[in-house]
Formats: structure tokens, C-alpha cells, sequence
């Protein structure tokens, strides 16, 4: 069998710059366009980057932890790449896309693999209208924040925020409040992965609130509408045994 055509992309951590020297004088670095599979070492939040870095590309992206806690990545072994990239098991996920209106009448659009958060940028408290596609669901909602989590991202911030584990394929989001202050700990919404999400900012000037998508920050918003982008997929590859449904089920046993 033909040994593929690997991509290498790495963090700037000391591990992962260690990792992509020895991995390509083992095994070879194409550019990405050649690459039959991407490999890419860090952490998951690289992970993250890789993946939207390379979204336009064809081939799969394959995670090697040289991070911290590496959810979304695979043992680092150097010596037996090509036979576990043969054998690798294949997840495919969609990303949320963020719509952001902002108070001076700019709008921002971004992708998000783990979450859409929204959370004040001030002294007080943010007050949140949310319409589940085109509904209103909840009138008010005072609360340091909100967030909607791909299963993908179901174990990352949202979990922190005592958000539930969705199971890879569910086709559910989460929608989780952080520190709701009214109603009362609520603690949040399981939604179909269809649903369209939209939160209104209520009083924008006192109280100031900032929206995330992995990573990518809009500040002064004054609506934020989140859906699953089915167009957009991004194929990640784990080891036998050690899939996204495997991991999510072993997060909880923890």
C-alpha cells in the first residue's frame, strides 16, 4: 500500500516544534494542497486553528497531543504514523456560524467547531433575549453569559459552565447559561442541531456584552443569530477505540 502524503502543521509549543522535526525527517512534509492527510501537533486549541485553517482542503486532519488536555487528539507516537493513519476511524462534524450585530452597525460573521459564546464586557450583569428560530423562548435572562456547543464542543467551555455531554451524532446543541443570576440558575436548553439561535442584547450601552467563536471575538453586540452550517464539514480522524463517541462517553465516568 502507498504510504500517504502527509501535511505537517504545528503549535509553537517547544514539544510540538520537537514533534514536527522529528516526524518529518521520518515521514516526509508536503505542502497542504498535495497532502493526503493533514497531521497537526499541539493542543486543541490548534486543533481548532488546523482545522479552520484548512477547511477549503479536501484531505483529513489527524491530532497528535504535544499539548495539555488534547480532546480532540491522539497519542503522540512517531515511528508507526502511517499504519495508524491507515487504520484511523473517521468523525465528521459541522461548525456553528455566528451572525454579529454590532452597536455601531457592523456585522461579523464567523465559524465555530466548539461554541458561540456570548458574555458581558463590563461591571454588570448582561441581559439576554433569546428566540429559538423565530420564537421568543426567554424574555429575559440575567446572566454573566451564554453559550450554544456543537457536541464536538460539548466537553469544552460548555461543560465548565455545567452544560450537559452531547453524544457525537446526536444532531442536538446545547445552549448553557453561565452564572444565571435570573431565572435563577437556569442552567439551560438542549435544541435540535437545525434550530436557528438568537440572543438580544437588552440595554447595550449599560451593560456591554462581547461575542466568541473559537477564539474570534466581536465586542458591543447587539444580536447574535447561531446555526449549524451544514456546508461546511471537517473530518478528523482517532485512533480505534479512542473516537470523539468514545472520549465523550469516558469524559463522564471521569
Amino acid at each position: 500500500m502507498a504510504r500517504p502524503k502527509i501535511a505537517f502543521m504545528a503549535s509553537n509549543a517547544t514539544l510540538a516544534k520537537q514533534a514536527l522535526e522529528e516526524l518529518s525527517q521520518l515521514h516526509g512534509n508536503v505542502p497542504l494542497e498535495e497532502a493526503d492527510v493533514i497531521v497537526a501537533l499541539g493542543g486543541d486549541g490548534f486543533m481548532l486553528h488546523t482545522l479552520h485553517a484548512t477547511q477549503a482542503l479536501t484531505a483529513p486532519v489527524y491530532g497528535m497531543n504535544r499539548g495539555t488536555v488534547g480532546f480532540l487528539m491522539n497519542e503522540y507516537h512517531s515511528d508507526d504514523l502511517p499504519e495508524r493513519l491507515d487504520d484511523a476511524l473517521e468523525e465528521v462534524i459541522n461548525p456553528l456560524v455566528m451572525t454579529a450585530q454590532c452597536v455601531d452597525g457592523s456585522e461579523h460573521k464567523a465559524l465555530a467547531i466548539n461554541e458561540v459564546s456570548l458574555l458581558r464586557a463590563g461591571p454588570q450583569a448582561a441581559k439576554l433575549r433569546i428566540t429559538v428560530d423565530g420564537k421568543l423562548r426567554m424574555a429575559e435572562l440575567v446572566c454573566d453569559g451564554a453559550l450554544v456547543a456543537t457536541p464536538a464542543g460539548s466537553t469544552a467551555y460548555n461543560y465548565s459552565a455545567h452544560g450537559p455531554i452531547l453524544p457525537i451524532g446526536s444532531d442536538v446543541l446545547a445552549l448553557t447559561a453561565m452564572a444565571a443570576f435570573r431565572p435563577r440558575r437556569w442552567r439551560g436548553a438542549l435544541l435540535p442541531k437545525r434550530a436557528v439561535v438568537r440572543f438580544d442584547v437588552i440595554e447595550p450601552d449599560k451593560r456591554p456584552v462581547m461575542a466568541d467563536a473559537d477564539g474570534k471575538s466581536v465586542r458591543d453586540v447587539l444580536s447574535v443569530e447561531i446555526r449549524s452550517e451544514p456546508a461546511v464539514s471537517h473530518r478528523i480522524l482517532f485512533d480505534p477505540g479512542h473516537g470523539l463517541e468514545e472520549r465523550l462517553i469516558s469524559e463522564q465516568f471521569n
